[in-house]
């Protein structure tokens, strides 16, 4: 069974802006629906880059909000204080049972959220 990533809306971009200064570990990938909003909805998103990002988006895994998620989401910003994009983010991995590829360092603080960073060039 392959091992599931979810990646953080900042892994994709890195990703896509080609600043991973390693490939993604081998594995089946995913991103949450808040990922997906805020990479589309980015004001100087180019027409260029949203067929780039659109088409990123065709093929890989996306997760909706589910009622699991959403009570999940508010018990860790009531517990930890996060943001809501990184709480519904979060929730999402714990949900899915998924390792969160991020470099936002205030995630590593939610228990039994396997979190790893990437490197940057």
């Amino acid at each position: 069974m392959a091992v599931k990533f979810l990646l953080d809306t900042n892994v994709v971009i890195y990703l896509l802006g080609g600043r991973l200064r390693h490939s993604l570990p081998q594995g089946d990938f995913g991103v949450s629906v808040i990922t997906e909003i805020e990479l589309l909805s980015f004001p100087a998103l180019s027409p260029d880059d949203d067929q780039v990002v659109r088409g990123f988006l065709d093929e890989i895994a996306r997760y909706p909000l589910t009622d699991a998620i959403r009570d999940r989401t508010i018990s860790l910003r009531r517990q930890f204080r996060l943001k809501l994009p990184d709480a519904l983010i979060a929730a999402t991995a714990l949900d899915a049972g998924a390792t969160l590829l991020t470099n936002d360092q205030q995630l590593h603080i939610v228990p039994g959220l396997n979190v790893q960073a990437v490197e940057l060039t």
